[in-house]
């Protein structure tokens, strides 16, 4: 039967390895959409309108987001998604180019235009980015080898602490049984 220790030490040197790419794009990329409300640099801040219903209809919306060139919005096709959020008085229109173009819901007027880098932030830590599958076939591994990591790294570390209670033990029963006889 293979030894337990030695097994758990080449499963967690391996496995470190085989998961560092992947697991560094998660760490590091999670660590930038934590902040990414804080930092304007990944995700635009959100500018306020004038709260209540939406006034404007999507044909205004469409063409308040078309007449910024740099958000290369012609087409309804080059639309990613619309956000409707009342309650700041915001519409955002995010096209396929990355582009957020933030339109007050009331006037049709636009209060900002940024690029929008958390999308790109999402797709790379999950793995999209490089292809579908790679979300399934690398990420998805990769996080299961991490949680096995994680596993084999709590009982490396509890390792010793058992040993130390088991030795301390032991010399308490052995001094204990020499005192008895």
């Amino acid at each position: 039967m293979p030894n337990l220790r030695v097994w758990n030490r080449k499963l967690h040197r391996w496995g470190a390895i085989v998961v560092a790419v992947p697991f560094l794009i998660v760490i590091a990329t999670g660590l930038i959409l934590q902040v990414k409300k804080q930092v304007a640099w990944v995700q635009p801040t959100e500018m306020k309108g004038a709260p209540g219903e939406p006034q404007v209809s999507l044909a205004a919306v469409f063409e308040a987001a078309r007449s910024r060139p740099e958000a290369g919005i012609q087409s309804w096709s080059d639309i990613d998604r619309i956000d409707v959020r009342p309650g700041k008085g915001l519409i955002k229109v995010i096209g396929n180019s990355r582009w957020e173009v933030q339109i007050d819901q009331a006037s049709g007027a636009v209060l900002k235009t940024a690029y929008r880098r958390s999308d790109l932030m999402e797709s790379l830590h999950d793995g999209s980015w490089f292809h579908d599958a790679a979300k399934l076939w690398i990420f998805l591994p990769s996080g299961v080898i991490v949680f096995a990591l994680w596993i084999t790294g709590i009982y490396l570390f509890l390792l010793p602490i058992r040993s130390r209670r088991a030795r301390s033990r032991g010399e308490s029963l052995s001094k204990s049984s020499a005192r008895t006889v």
